[in-house]
């Protein structure tokens, strides 16, 4: 699954990134990278979403967030 299938206040662990390189290179350079634990903060109107990622908010467009692959985190308490 991807972000964009993701429930807006549930945690998720990053699996995949699959964006351009200098896409990819950026999210990484901010934190978001495999095996990063992520909050699905919220979904705007606009196609935004927020994201929690180690105690920052960021927020993403929808052709970034469809190439982040996610799985859902239980039990696991947010990475900071």
């Amino acid at each position: 699954m991807t972000i964009l299938d993701g429930v807006p206040k549930e945690q998720y662990l990053v699996k995949t990134i699959t964006t351009e390189e200098t896409i990819t290179r950026r999210l990484e350079a901010l934190g978001i990278n495999e095996g990063t634990t992520l909050t699905l903060m919220n979904r705007k109107r606009n196609g935004a979403f927020i994201i929690k990622v180690r105690g920052t908010r960021w927020a993403i467009g929808k052709d970034i967030a469809r190439g982040i692959s996610v799985e859902p985190v239980s039990g696991r308490e947010e990475v900071k």
